[in-house]
């Protein structure tokens, strides 16, 4: 059995691109090509010739190329010369000649239940035509489109939805992405392969009965995946998620494929695939699921010999300090969330970071994207110091990072070394370890954690930390968050493995909710995700950060990427929700989504999530300013690493907005890819 979003024919020898011609069904499966599952077609229309185009998807990928040498006779040269210009001409230009846009057809049902096809036009999602122009292409492309068919307008982002909102529904018919693609059958999340036994669990219930004899070699199907879904060959949800999602970052840095698959239950009792095995690979626009006649040969991963050596850190007499005094170098003794903060807070109160580096760097045929940044900012040819300057005061302006203190391996240290006790259930973990002796793992670290969650916290450590956060007296709200050493690595990102107390409100709950947190780095499934890449227990460290709690209206989390279209450099992905960004993360609800382009402008609704409405358009324009300034933050933190970094390593950031108004990022760290 094979189940297939999509395939791509090869294309034809000669060009079969129509000029002028009226559009048939036929027509257009003869020119179509196939993107995100659907086919499409690419059409232009030319206002000075009142006519249009009907391109040959297989020969003609860009409708910019096509306008430029086959309808105004220029060569590959001189449109790659001024390419950003000629885009402004076909795509802001409020006068233009040419209007491009692209007919996808679809399939639903009607209110009988009988299959109905329909097609739907939109533009790209930088072009700005208003009102009266998205009317004309509609009702232009519509005289020529096969009656019988009905044609639906979808604007390609925020601007073009407000623009339609004062047009009659009834003369320009619509669907927003939102409604289109809410509901899709299958959904890629992140891209791979793999060959295994596919494991289908209909409950959360019918899961745990069997997650302890989960392996490497299986694929993992139910409604959600847990977060503490152990390492195997791959996911599939059969239930909406989001690719931030605590699972989906999982798959992502552990290169595994995940995709949502709404109709699994129905191919797994046609096919008898539950305990199967299977082919399974999930790309942008193709997601396969194929039985096997026989159980195949499999060899162990890769990362079964992977082995992270991490730095020993400094266990000195290190002292609790305010997050705005750590930089990125004390990640050795504080871990990896605090130096980031503390750097975070360097970066926007010293304004000397140049945070036009991913901007700055080739795009071919451009030799950089610094105008484009300079139109983001407001400025008009500014030179390469001042562009750099405004980007600084854009990004202080808009973010903060959160106050608090950060808690150093060495009292960590301190506390383990108070307790005989503690010594001796460390001594026998590390037995385990060393033998490898999996049947016993499990009872050694609960029975470690309990032990270190029961444990007095010795007076002297007592004494630093609420000497150094006195907020806890006052009866402040208290969070309190994990900073090992052993997460954010290439290889292990450990999202969702340590825990962060998020209801502190006394200096007892304090005390608890730190040895809380020191448990967390020896819970069952850290000590087992951390053994498979042969990262040592003795090597591995747990700091603390003590934050206020900071209400919030809206909070989510951004990766300053498509995590579902590893090449676009355009735009960065946001998930919020009303309240904390933990709801996004653990999958308490399922959030609102958003792209924000951070070249050209503007954004677009990809999901409602859990809410029947998006957010105002004063609300989203703020977003888009926090998309920026993400975008502006990974010039820096992802090109200053050893070797200078890679400023396309993208950004995932936790973010919440106060009741001011205000944004605090309250995580930022490398999104695993």
């Amino acid at each position: 059995m094979t189940a297939r979003v999509s395939t791509r024919a090869a294309g034809p020898a000669t060009d079969r691109t129509v000029v002028g011609e009226n559009l048939s069904l036929p027509l257009f499966r003869t020119l179509s090509g196939v993107l995100a599952g659907h086919p499409y077609l690419k059409v232009v229309v030319d206002r000075v010739e009142n006519t249009w185009h009907l391109l040959d998807t297989a020969v003609h990928p860009f409708h910019v190329d096509y306008v430029a040498t086959r309808v105004l006779g220029m060569d590959m040269a001189a449109l790659d010369a001024g390419l950003d210009a000629f885009n402004a001409s076909v795509y802001t230009d409020p006068g233009r000649r040419f209007l491009l846009g692209v007919l996808s057809l679809h399939t639903d049902e009607d209110v009988a239940g009988r299959e109905r096809i329909f097609l739907v036009l939109e533009t790209t999602e930088a072009d700005t035509m208003h009102g009266e122009l998205l009317t004309f292409f509609y009702e232009f492309v519509r005289e020529r489109v096969d009656g019988r068919l009905p044609l639906l307008l979808k604007p390609a982002n925020h601007r073009q939805e407000e623009e339609l909102s004062a047009i009659s529904e009834q003369r320009v018919p619509r669907v927003l992405s939102h409604e289109l693609f809410g509901n899709r059958t299958r959904t890629p999340l992140n891209p791979g392969e793999a060959v295994g036994r596919l494991r289908f669990f209909r409950s959360h219930e019918e899961y745990a009965k069997s997650a302890a004899g989960l392996g490497w070699a299986d694929i993992v199907a139910m409604p959600c995946l847990p977060d503490d879904v152990p390492r195997v060959a791959g996911f599939l949800n059969t239930a909406p998620t989001t690719p931030l999602s605590h699972t989906n970052v999982l798959a992502s840095g552990w290169g595994i494929p995940n995709a949502i698959v709404r109709d699994l239950a129905q191919l797994v009792d046609a096919e008898g695939l539950d305990g199967a095995w299977v082919r399974y690979r999930v790309r942008e626009d193709d997601i396969l699921l194929e039985r096997l006649d026989e159980e195949p040969a499999l060899r162990a991963p890769a990362w079964h010999q992977q082995r992270i050596r991490l730095e020993p850190p400094l266990l000195d007499d290190t002292p609790v300090l305010d997050l705005h005094r750590l930089r990125a170098a004390d990640r050795d003794r504080y871990g990896t969330k605090a130096a980031n903060l503390g750097e975070l807070h360097h970066v926007l109160d010293s304004r000397t970071a140049d945070l036009t580096a991913y901007y700055g760097r080739p795009r071919p045929p451009r030799a950089d994207l610094l105008g484009h940044l300079a139109a983001r900012l407001g400025l008009s040819s500014p030179t390469r110091a001042e562009l750099a300057s405004r980007a600084a005061e854009f990004a202080a302006s808009t973010v903060a990072a959160p106050e608090g203190v950060a808690l150093p391996f060495a009292l960590q240290q301190h506390f383990l070394a108070s307790s005989p006790a503690l010594q001796q259930g460390i001594g026998k973990l590390k037995m385990a370890l060393e033998l490898d002796a999996g049947d016993v793992l499990d009872p050694l670290c609960l029975q470690l954690q309990h032990l270190i969650r029961q444990t007095p916290v010795p007076e002297s450590i007592a004494r630093r930390i609420g000497q150094a956060f006195p907020g806890a007296h006052r009866g402040e709200r208290l969070v309190v968050r994990s900073s090992s050493n052993a997460e954010d690595l290439p290889g292990f990102s450990a999202a969702g493995v340590y825990d962060s107390v998020t209801t502190v409100r006394s200096p007892a709950e304090l005390l608890d909710a730190i040895r809380q947190v020191w448990a967390s780095l020896v819970s069952p499934r850290g000590v087992r995700l951390r053994h498979q890449v042969g990262i040592s227990l003795d090597d591995t460290y747990m700091g603390v950060i003590v934050q206020r709690y900071e209400p919030a209206v809206l909070g989510g989390v951004l990766v300053t990427c498509d995590p579902t279209r590893r090449e676009d450099f355009r735009n960065v992905y946001l998930n919020c929700s009303p309240g904390s960004p933990e709801q996004v993360v653990d999958g308490t609800v399922l959030p609102q989504q958003y792209l924000y382009n951070t070249v050209e402008g503007g954004g677009r609704t990809v999901a409602l999530g859990s809410w029947g409405e998006g957010l105002p358009a004063a609300t989203r324009a703020r977003l888009a300013e926090l998309s920026l300034t993400g975008r502006l933050l990974q010039s820096h933190f992802s090109g200053s690493g050893p070797g200078g970094g890679d400023v396309d390593r993208p950004l995932d950031i936790e973010w919440l907005m106060t009741e001011r108004g205000d944004f605090r990022l309250v995580q930022i760290r490398p999104y695993a890819l």
